[in-house]
């Protein structure tokens, strides 16, 4: 099984001076993009980074809410944020890093879990993996358990230790 995604792009004028559209396939956004929305102060129109990080942050959320499904957890809430830096270099610009910063409300599972399991996610969700280039790091936060989650987390480490 596979799926093609698509994207269009248009451009008027000069590099420094022109203006242009992406839409998506879908048609679900539809924006304008500059060269001053994406190295000046333009903040009313989008620019590629911020494009990319908005595929690289819904990506590495639905793939983390998945990971958590496959190893016995059903996550309340994912929240995910993903910084795109852009730098010049030589006569051009490249995208050096990725970082991610995700909080996660997840009940009966422990910090050392969730690390080992975000960090896997972010091995293998496939926007990752296609950003390979530049280097992903990342920062994930497990919301803290109140007293009650304590022990269902106690009785659900029970469970899995001895067999019923």
């Amino acid at each position: 099984m596979h799926f093609t995604r698509k994207a269009d792009a248009d451009w008027n004028g000069g590099i420094m001076d022109g203006k242009g559209t992406v839409k998506l396939g879908s048609g679900a956004f539809e924006g304008a993009y500059s060269f001053q929305s994406r190295f000046g102060d333009d903040t009313k129109a989008t620019n590629p980074e911020e494009l990319i990080a908005a595929a690289h942050a819904g990506c590495y959320t639905m793939a983390l809410s998945g990971n958590l499904g496959k190893a016995g957890y059903a996550p309340k809430n994912i929240h995910t944020t993903a910084n795109v830096k852009i730098e010049k270099q030589g006569d051009g610009f490249v995208i050096p890093n990725i970082d991610l910063q995700t909080t996660a409300d997840v009940d009966g599972i422990s910090d050392e879990e969730f690390q080992q399991i975000a960090e896997k996610t972010k091995e293998t969700c496939p926007v990752s993996q296609v950003l390979s280039g530049a280097e992903i790091s990342l920062k994930a936060e497990l919301k803290r358990a109140s007293a009650a989650q304590v022990v269902n987390l106690e009785m659900n480490l029970a469970k899995r230790i001895l067999p019923s």
